[in-house]
């Protein structure tokens, strides 16, 4: 597990090249954190990290969000409006989750029993207005 704590929106990129070299390859991660706690804040800073050029926005009512990188396809995915577990059957969650592309995931909650064995946990705290928590862990 890794630890980190910032204090201004400006250390994200450095905490996303934390974020990688502690993944060691992993590419399925899942992002948890109340809301406003900046999960998909940090996820655009992730995201630009791994050479994103496109616009990364919250995928709130897509699900999900396909970026191109240098490394090939991203999927972010956005759980929070989602009614049950069949509209992730229906958006073919399986194409995505097990397509060794990178898949970020927030609101992981609501897909729990469908996540892969392995993958990196990203926990977010909030201590006030510009101080966070990251905290990673390995899964599986």
């Amino acid at each position: 597990m890794s630890t980190i704590k910032i204090n201004d929106v400006s250390e994200l990129s450095a905490v996303a090249e934390q974020l990688i070299y502690f993944a060691n390859g992993a590419n399925f991660f899942i992002f948890e954190g109340e809301m406003a706690a900046g999960k998909t804040t940090f996820i655009k800073a992730l995201c630009e990290t791994l050479g994103v050029k496109d616009v990364v926005s919250s995928p709130t009512f897509s699900i999900v969000n396909e970026y191109e990188s240098p490394n090939g396809a991203i999927y972010h995915f956005d759980f929070y409006r989602l009614k049950n577990l069949r509209e992730a059957f229906d958006i073919g969650y399986e194409d995505y989750f097990y397509s060794n592309n990178y898949c970020l995931v927030e609101w992981p909650e609501k897909v729990e029993e469908l996540l892969p064995e392995q993958y990196v946990k990203v926990a977010i705290s909030i201590k006030n207005d510009t101080e966070r928590v990251f905290e990673f862990s390995k899964i599986g």
